[in-house]
């Protein structure tokens, strides 16, 4: 059980710098569930909260949803990444990038 949804723990998504930055946008949460739920495999989080410094370092844009805890990049155990793509695209995630080891979600 996690502590602020059903399967999820708020330090999955906490910045990866220790910062202690790990706001989750509610509707991103309801989705991952939507996810974890269908496939009733685990959501691995590979990234999600970000702070500025963080993303700099990282390489990420400046304008990522990640800053703001409305993205996370996932992984679905035992699920290729186009299948966890197209699904995420049946369920109305807008933004998304399919990467070769990840989905990105926002």
């Amino acid at each position: 059980m996690g502590d602020i949804s059903k399967h999820f723990n708020r330090a999955e998504f906490a910045c990866k710098d220790g910062c202690g930055f790990d706001t989750v946008d509610a509707e991103l949460l309801a989705k991952l569930e939507e996810i974890r739920e269908h496939f009733d495999q685990p959501v691995i989080i590979n990234s999600a909260c970000r702070c500025h410094d963080h993303n700099a370092v990282i390489g990420g844009t400046e304008n990522s949803q990640h800053l703001i805890g409305r993205a996370a990049d996932i992984v679905v155990k035992n699920t290729p990444v186009e299948v966890v793509r197209e699904f995420a695209e049946q369920i109305g995630i807008g933004g998304m990038g399919e990467y070769d080891t990840f989905v990105h979600i926002d």
